[in-house]
């Protein structure tokens, strides 16, 4: 404290005294005085400790938001079913983000025979584990080709779609049609579960990811159910675009 603000203090205090009111009375200001400096450096301590932990931890996770893993969740067709390793649509599709958004995962959790009973049970664990910031959802050809209840495959792709909102996931679904063979009203109900799903739930969809060759068998594996490695890279692209704008 400056000696002519301590002086004028102790004159207010002691009254005539003049060269050792000074002294005294400075000695219990200098107190308080250094008692406040210490308060102020321990706030600044505390303010500078709280601003590393947050650069340090606060900081590095929403530069991470973004980067965020790919989930897709589908079944043979998405799980390189009587295909080479590597040569499925989504390991495409991990070359492709590779070059163009080189810090995101693509996780391919699909198996093969899935429906999307057995997609919803497995799904939390996933979210939990993998944290993805895309969801892609490709299942509802297996409940079909078992005659399951059209009623359960829709609640089934809705309850999956809410899960990934919740757990802070931008759902993708991808739509299957039924072979001819399983007649005309059957497969028009079996489409409008994914359209309905995705409009409640206002959700990107791609309606039938074999469009570009879906009728061509060349296209497809001698049980002409699943596709071949050269249909592969027709269906990344029929996902592509759609994929590419949530990216």
């Amino acid at each position: 404290m400056p000696r002519s603000v301590a002086t004028g203090a102790a004159g207010l205090s002691r009254g005539p005294v003049a060269e050792e009111a000074p002294a005294r009375g400075d000695a219990p200001l200098s107190a308080a005085s250094r008692a406040l400096d210490e308060s102020g450096r321990t706030r600044r301590a505390l303010l500078v400790a709280l601003a590393a932990t947050f650069a340090g931890v606060a900081g590095p996770r929403v530069a991470k938001a973004s980067d965020r893993p790919l989930l897709v969740l589908g079944d043979s067709l998405s799980a390189e079913y009587g295909l080479p390793r590597g040569s499925g649509w989504v390991a495409l599709l991990e070359r492709r983000l590779a070059s163009r958004k080189p810090a995101m995962r693509v996780v391919n959790a699909s198996i093969s025979g899935e429906t999307t009973s057995g997609g919803r049970t497995r799904l939390p664990e996933l979210l939990a584990k993998h944290a993805p910031g895309i969801l892609v959802v490709e299942l509802g050809g297996n409940d079909a080709l078992r005659g399951l209840p059209l009623g359960g495959t829709e609640a089934n792709l809705r309850e999956m779609v809410r899960a990934a909102k919740a757990a802070g996931a931008r759902p993708l679904l991808l739509g299957m049609r039924m072979p001819p063979n399983y007649g005309r009203a059957y497969g028009e109900q079996f489409e409008a579960v994914y359209r309905r799903v995705a409009e409640a739930e206002k959700v990107p969809l791609v309606p039938f990811f074999l469009e570009a060759f879906g009728e061509n068998e060349a296209f497809f594996q001698p049980d002409r159910i699943h596709p071949a490695e050269k249909a592969q890279p027709l269906m990344l692209d029929a996902v592509w675009p759609t994929l590419a704008k949530m990216l």
